[in-house]
This record gives structure tokens, sequence and C-alpha cells, in this order.
């Protein structure tokens, strides 16, 4: 049987098989020409492991940081921070599950099943920490203009939005079919841009956008969703698999277009 004829139907039956994605992932990370490396960004009694990709400019650079999916700093988001770099951004994704494993590991050693488990029992309030101390991090490279946007994708799309009413300091926050916080006091502190990216058939998620719509306009925030037809949720990883639906990749392509064009004018 072939593998894609394989996938498909273990992906009908849902059954997640992120192994294969991950071999194609570190092979772009591979023949990447960017430097890449990892660092770690230390709080409180914290270090978080953080991989960062440099582009090849000659001016400083806007930063992004990515934050992670629910199976934790893999391949594939790590090569996101090289498709940033590539168009020009420095881009750092941190493993918020650093410290989590048995033995103080993170997601390497938890794997994607471990990852799955021990991120709901991550605390509010140290992912904030986190995130706040890697904008820092970033925001002080000599290599760094100084502006620092966040972006996420599926847990870490919520957190993105989370963290928009967290950081006054951030330039844009860019969610990728993650959750919308509810808390109208909570929205009331956002004080940059935020930007959705959603998929038609993703109502777990894409149903509450019209709602974040209107609480956002209340408080006079900028909020722009765009959905996706015919995608699915985790798109734009989807997408980008070898054995990726034409909606899928379609939508992986047009968000991409978005996204650069949005963080040009930050």
């Amino acid at each position: 049987m072939k593998m894609k004829t394989l996938l498909s139907i273990l992906s009908a039956l849902g059954v997640t098989c992120a192994a294969p994605a991950q071999d194609w992932a570190k092979a772009k990370l591979e023949k990447s020409p960017r430097h890449i490396e990892w660092v770690k960004v230390k709080h409180d009694n914290r270090e978080v492991n953080c991989s960062i990709a440099y582009p090849e400019v000659k001016d400083k650079a806007t930063a992004v940081v990515v934050i992670h999916e629910i199976f934790g700093l893999t391949d594939w988001v790590r090569s996101v921070t090289d498709q940033l770099a590539e168009a020009g951004y420095i881009a750092i994704a941190p493993d918020l599950l650093s410290g989590a494993a048995p033995g103080g590991g993170g997601s390497a050693e938890l794997g994607q099943d471990g990852a799955r488990g021990a991120i709901g029992k991550l605390p509010a309030d140290q992912i904030t920490a986190d995130l706040k101390a890697v904008v820092a991090y970033v925001s002080k490279l000599p290599a760094c203009n100084g502006k620092v946007a966040v972006a996420g994708f599926c847990w870490g799309g919520g957190q993105t939005f989370r963290f928009a009413t967290n950081d006054k300091d951030i330039k844009g926050a860019f969610s990728f079919y993650g959750a919308v916080p509810t808390d109208q006091a909570a929205l009331e502190r956002i004080n940059c841009p935020v930007y959705g990216f959603y998929a038609e058939n993703d109502a777990r998620i894409t149903a509450s956008v019209p709602d974040a719509q209107q609480k956002m306009k209340k408080a006079g925030k900028a909020y722009e969703p765009v959905t996706y037809k015919g995608a699915g949720h985790g798109f734009m990883r989807a997408g980008e698999a070898p054995d990726a639906s034409p909606e899928n990749k379609k939508a992986r392509d047009d968000s991409w277009v978005r996204w650069k064009d949005l963080l040009k004018k930050l």
C-alpha cells in the first residue's frame, strides 16, 4: 500500500500521523542556508530552551516569537522559524514545555504524545512569564530593531491571543486556528492588532470568531480574522505536507502571503 493512501486511511480514522510530517520538516531544516541555533532564556528560576533562526539581511530586523502547537516544539515549528528568517525576520520558538519532562527535559524528551498530556498542565502565569522573557531577550539582540510580534498555531494560536492581553509591547499578534479569549476585561488590555487565520471546516474554533469580533469591536481593538474555504484545523502544517489536500495547501499558501504582507506593515 502506498504511504499516501495509508496516511489518508489513518487520517479518516482519526489517527494523527505526526512522525512522517516531522521527517520532511527536518529535511527542510537540514537544507536551510540560514543560521539556526539553540539558546536558553533564563528568568526567575526557569530556563526556557529556544530555537532561533536569523535572516540573511544587512539591516536590523523585526522579530517574531513563534508559539508551538500541543505537540510541543517540533521540527515543523522550527521550520516555520526558518521560513520567517527566509522572509527577513528573526524568529524564535520557545519550548514552553522546558522542564516538564522527567529529569528536567522538554518537548524532545516527552515526545508528541507526552507533550499533549503535559501541555494542559502548564500554569497560565508560567506561560506568560516565559513568553515575556523571550520577547525581552529577542528584542535586545543586536540584530533586532526592537520590534517584536507573536504568532502561534492551534494551542499556540490561543496562547498568542491570550498573550496579547498580557503584554502591551508586542506590535502584532497572529493567531492561527487558536481559541479566542472570552473575558471582555482581558480584551480591553490588548494594545496591538490581532490577525486571525481560521479554517472553514473547524467549527470547534471558527464558530467562536463572530462573538470574538463583537467583543473586540466593543473594546475598540483591531481584530482581522480570515477564514479559509475548505481548509481543516492545522492547515499550516497539513498544507505543507507531501500528502496535503488542495484546500489545505491553498489555505497554507494564501496565509503565508497574507502573513508576510502584514508583517511588512508593522
